[in-house]
């Protein structure tokens, strides 16, 4: 770590990011995690390096990728929030991602099911749309720029920022780019264009299928030759439970010749979106079976028998007494036996039989088909189905059950029932228009369409006080259900300061109605164990009596109660000593 950009830390640029600590480095920057003093949130600040920063063609052209970048917008993208600098420092300040690169998750899971690989190819396909549509060029996509937060959505990092980089590179004699996703115009020194982003994607989608890159080598020039060659295996060599036409996506978007490529990123997401039409499609029609026909045994017509002679009579009704005592019996036998039945399974099975048991299988990470389709568990068990929205499990597979696996359960005639909670993968809906719309009608139509949201509040001569000024992402995006829509609102003219109220000792609730009636903003309680009655406020996140500007969060900290003391084991009775019972002192 240069020690020349710890001095940053502790310090306030432009009197409002206070920089805290550092969670990244590279070549031409030092990332730090950073708070925002005026809109009271956690950003990333971008700080270039101090050689770099005396270098002012450097200074120019860094300033005007970040300018050009902060123009995105799209929910696929890292978020760049504003662009500064001075005659000392250069930065930029960037969406804080929670979340791991995608380089991480697959150290961590290898290959990736083609159902998952499909979800993040699509995201980072709308990416690159978005940006080439600005005209920016990625010239670096990797998994290292790739973030996996939450939700399960993916958002690429440092658009047009890798310009800047491969020039540093260049000065330095380094390797232009990453070579094992280089594209083979760029591995050959030419200017890398729209489809170059195209075919590192191409090479990303094939590690996620594979769990292995397509070219390797001990240096960097030989995976750089095989990059222009571009001979790679067929991923579904590798594994073949990849689908053939995306394979065929794969190696198409990853094509040595830029002209045989997609020759843009919606031409590719739209062969992307046909497939994943297909395979829901697909897999909504259920194999149509033989119809089973009835059979319909032949009846012979009922003729005439003519009159009964007197030895005839005899006969039947002697038959008639027999059958009728013979049914007698039978009826007897028939009582004796569900009486019997009756007993055994209310009483007697208990007395001379020992109930079987079983463990229950674990069935989390499981396909819920194969399990609730397999007579060897059907036969067992009572399966009840629920699903839940979980984008970071692909559709279909089994996230939790209940009773837990390991449970012994006994055998029993009605089954053993069993809840398996089922992943639906992820559900995409669209993120309304709600701009000018006030913020409580902006709420419900957001919450309508499944999404959260949060609030920030600026400055505005035009918008109406309490109004919508824009979103994030933008209205039309596509975005996973249970996201976050950011609503940056009309604070009108100017903000307004409040006096902070004491809600220390109040209910939450309480707490969080005189919020409301002072116009701050509640955005989250912790509980803790305190001595202080349950549910009362022992803690808020600006102390009582200061100045504050109006809709600034608030958090809370509420008392749980105090923690547990566990009650004293009381002493055994009855308990064998030296080998006798005793019953009592």
């Amino acid at each position: 770590m240069d020690t020349n950009m710890d001095k940053y830390l502790g310090t306030t640029l432009d009197d409002r990011y206070e920089i805290q600590e550092i969670i990244g480095s590279g070549g031409m920057a030092v990332v730090y995690k950073a708070t925002d003093n005026r809109l009271h949130r956690s950003v990333a600040v971008k700080i270039l390096r101090d050689e770099l920063a005396a270098d002012e063609e450097f200074r120019r052209r860094f300033q005007t990728e970040a300018q050009a970048v902060a123009m995105l917008s799209h929910p696929n993208i890292v978020s760049v929030y504003d662009v500064s600098h001075s005659e000392s420092v250069e930065y930029i300040v960037m969406e804080l991602i929670e979340g791991v690169t995608l380089m991480q998750y697959m150290q961590k899971k290898g290959a990736l099911g083609w159902k998952e690989a499909l979800h993040f190819s699509v995201q980072i396909s709308k990416a690159l749309e978005h940006a080439h549509s600005k005209g920016i060029v990625h010239r670096d996509i990797k998994p290292q720029n790739i973030m996996i937060i939450r939700d399960g959505s993916i958002k690429v990092a440092d658009f047009g920022i890798a310009a800047l980089e491969s020039t540093q590179e260049q000065r330095s004699s380094q390797t232009v780019g990453s070579v094992h996703y280089i594209a083979p115009e760029q591995a050959r020194g030419e200017q890398p264009d729209t489809r170059s982003d195209i075919y590192s994607l191409g090479v990303v989608m094939y590690e996620m299928l594979t769990g292995r890159m397509p070219y390797d080598g001990e240096t960097a020039e030989q995976i750089a030759l095989k990059h222009i060659a571009g001979i790679a295996v067929p991923p579904q060599e590798i594994n073949p439970d990849i689908p053939d036409e995306l394979a065929r996506i794969t190696l198409k978007a990853m094509n040595a010749d830029i002209n045989a490529r997609y020759q843009s990123a919606s031409e590719l997401l739209a062969d992307l979106e046909e497939f994943r039409k297909q395979q829901a499609a697909a897999n909504r029609t259920s194999s149509d079976g033989e119809e089973g026909f009835e059979v319909v045994p032949d009846v012979e017509p009922i003729g005439r028998t003519g009159e009964m002679s007197e030895a005839k009579y005899a006969r039947r009704r002697k038959r008639s007494r027999k059958v009728s005592i013979m049914s007698g019996a039978v009826g007897v036998l028939v009582f004796m036996v569900a009486v019997f039945v009756f007993l055994w399974n209310y009483w007697l099975r208990d007395i001379f039989s020992t109930a079987e048991r079983i463990e229950l299988p674990n069935f989390v990470g499981r396909s819920y088909e194969s399990v609730v389709n397999d007579s060897s568990y059907t036969q067992l068990y009572a399966f009840t189905v629920t699903y839940s929205i979980d984008p970071t499990v692909p559709e279909g597979e089994i996230i939790s059950q209940d009773p837990e696996a390991g449970r012994s359960l006994m055998i029993v005639p009605e089954k053993i029932a069993v809840t398996l909670t089922v992943s639906t993968g992820v559900r995409e809906a669209v993120v309304p228009d709600v701009l000018n719309s006030s913020l409580q009608e902006a709420v419900v139509e957001l919450q309508n369409s499944g999404f959260k949201y949060e609030t920030n509040y600026v400055t505005s001569d035009v918008v109406t006080e309490g109004y919508v000024i824009s979103t994030d992402p933008a209205p039309g995006s596509s975005l996973a259900e249970g996201s976050t829509v950011f609503l940056t609102i009309s604070s009108g003219p100017t903000i307004h300061t409040v006096t902070m109220p004491n809600l220390v000792g109040h209910t939450e609730s309480e707490a969080i109605s005189i919020l409301q009636s002072n116009n701050l903003t509640y955005a989250d309680t912790t509980y803790i164990e305190s001595e202080q009655e349950e549910g009362t406020v022992i803690r808020q996140s600006i102390d009582a009596y200061e100045d504050v500007s109006e809709h600034t969060r608030i958090y809370l900290w509420v008392s749980s109660g105090p923690a547990e003391t566990p009650e004293p084991t009381p002493p055994e009775t009855g308990e064998e000593r030296s080998g006798a019972f005793i019953f009592g002192d």
